[in-house]
This record gives structure tokens, C-alpha cells and sequence, in this order.
């Protein structure tokens, strides 16, 4: 029996109106990117914990009333308290994944 190789790459679709479809494409030629160019930098951001956009996406969450204020201060409090943790050991996030990494080749059912 053979085993199948399982595709790791994975698609990130979703809807929006042709209006804004038509818009986003023709800032992303202004900005000479791609589509895929300008998820994947989001997403690294997003991922990342980037200043920039954790800043933009705590006032649309405000805006939109996703979340409320209490509760965006005990997830940024809980953020530092992480941060804190994290420099008090001296753990960087390069150092962070690579202990992930270990522990998904310890672990693989994890």
C-alpha cells in the first residue's frame, strides 16, 4: 500500500463584492504586488504580532464591536505578561519555533 503525499500548501479563499475586488486589484498594481504578495505580508504581520497591524486590527475590532474593551484589555495584558515571560528567559521567537519544531518531531501525533 502507498502512502499518499499530503499537499501542505493550503488555499485561503473568501467572497467580496466586485466593487472592492476591482479596487484592491488596482492599488495592488499601483503597489506593483500581487494578490498573494499582499495576503501573505498580512498574514506575516498578523502572525508576527507586528505593532502596526495588531494597532489597526484592535480599532476595527472597536469599530465593529467584536470584542469588548474589557476584554481587549485582558488579552493585551495577558500578551505583555507573555512578552515579559518570554524576555525574562531569554527567549527570542526564532528560539520559540525551533522549540515547536522539536516538539512536533518528538511528538508527530501532536
Amino acid at each position: 500500500m502507498s502512502e499518499k503525499k499530503e499537499k501542505k500548501d493550503k488555499k485561503i479563499i473568501f467572497d467580496d463584492s466586485s466593487k472592492r475586488h476591482a479596487q484592491l486589484k488596482i492599488r495592488l498594481e499601483y503597489d506593483n504586488l500581487t494578490q498573494a504578495e499582499f495576503f501573505r505580508c498580512f498574514i506575516t504581520g498578523y502572525l508576527d504580532k507586528d505593532e502596526r497591524i495588531m494597532s489597526f486590527l484592535q480599532s476595527y475590532k472597536l469599530k465593529k464591536k467584536n470584542q469588548s474593551k474589557r476584554n481587549m484589555k485582558i488579552i493585551n495584558k495577558d500578551n505583555d505578561k507573555a512578552e515579559d515571560l518570554l524576555s525574562q528567559f531569554g527567549i527570542k521567537d526564532s528560539e520559540l519555533e525551533n522549540i515547536f519544531d522539536l516538539i512536533a518531531k518528538e511528538h508527530p501525533e501532536l
